[in-house]
């Protein structure tokens, strides 16, 4: 597809006997196209849409999330979140603007040191408000993870590693917590300049994951396991959601999770899906990989483009 041209999709859900009418797509302006977003008509943000659907998603560029870069796995993680709290988002985007912004006066050495302890202040509040919830989303999923008997996708053990998430896992007091960031940020404004980025918070936090039957690292896993973890993971997100009374039944987007799964996995994996009270949705290009699912699901060819 030609990610110049406008596009668009919409989708009517029906949540909790409420009907949404949601869409996306991209816009063409004087200069540029921009992606756009709607919900029941109106104008709408990536969080609104967040919080009218819980949905998380697995497509092939995720398979080898955990040999690659941190990044990544903050991303993931961070999309696991949004299903349980929309408002992290929201967190997300305030504290990267105003790191931004604080960088900002750094690399023009400015000495308003007012304005950048309210840049790093606002940074710390945010920053908190993450790591908080990055951390509960976690304990949940391994609490759902651990309260399940070994199937055929194996178990993982995770773990977030950053300061401010490690010190929430201390039981240290929010407001505490904060208050040291904010210290910390004004003793490294000089680091920070040197180095032209904000080297310590939120936005440096990696999620780590061990294969749990083998007590080894995600990353040093073959291809095949590492797969089966990330898939174990999602379906475990799946449940913690509809098990959660602050969240809900999730939607699940599968692009080719079948294809590389032998015929007993892939099975398990349609069983697990059918066992969640949320929907799914799976991609393929041969019909035969959904077999197993005989007449438990609705398929929906789609062909001359």
């Amino acid at each position: 597809m030609d990610r110049a041209r406008p596009w668009a999709v919409s989708a009517r859900m029906v949540v909790d006997g409420d009907d949404l009418a949601l869409g996306a797509g991209a816009e063409r302006t004087d200069t540029a196209v921009k992606r756009i977003a709607r919900l029941d008509g109106r104008a709408a943000t990536a969080g609104d849409l967040a919080r009218a659907v819980r949905m998380t998603w697995l497509t092939p560029a995720m398979d080898r999330l955990f040999a690659g870069p941190a990044g990544d796995r903050r991303r993931f993680l961070d999309r696991l979140v949004l299903g349980r709290a929309p408002e992290h988002g929201q967190a997300a985007v305030a504290y990267e603007r105003a790191m931004r912004d604080r960088q900002r006066l750094l690399n023009e050495s400015s000495r308003d040191g007012a304005w950048l302890g309210a840049l790093e202040r606002e940074m710390a509040a945010h920053a908190c408000a993450i790591a908080a919830a990055r951390l509960e989303t976690l304990e949940r999923l391994q609490e759902t993870i651990d309260s399940r008997p070994e199937g055929h996708f194996p178990k993982a053990r995770i773990a977030l590693e950053g300061a401010l998430e490690a010190a929430f896992a201390e039981g240290r007091a929010s407001a505490d917590i904060e208050d040291d960031f904010i210290a910390s940020l004004a003793r490294v404004r000089g680091r920070d300049a040197a180095a032209g980025r904000t080297l310590d918070g939120p936005h440096r936090s990696d999620l780590l994951v061990r294969h749990a039957p083998k007590d080894m690292p995600a990353a040093h896993c073959s291809t095949g396991e590492q797969k089966a973890l990330l898939l174990g993971l999602i379906l475990a997100h799946g449940r913690a959601l509809a098990e959660d009374p602050g969240a809900g039944p999730a939607l699940l987007l599968l692009d080719e999770a079948a294809a590389h799964l032998d015929p007993a996995r892939r099975a398990a994996l349609f069983d697990e899906l059918l066992a969640l009270p949320g929907q799914a949705w799976l991609t393929g290009t041969e019909p035969a990989l959904f077999d197993a699912f005989g007449a438990r699901a609705q398929m929906i060819q789609l062909g001359e483009g």
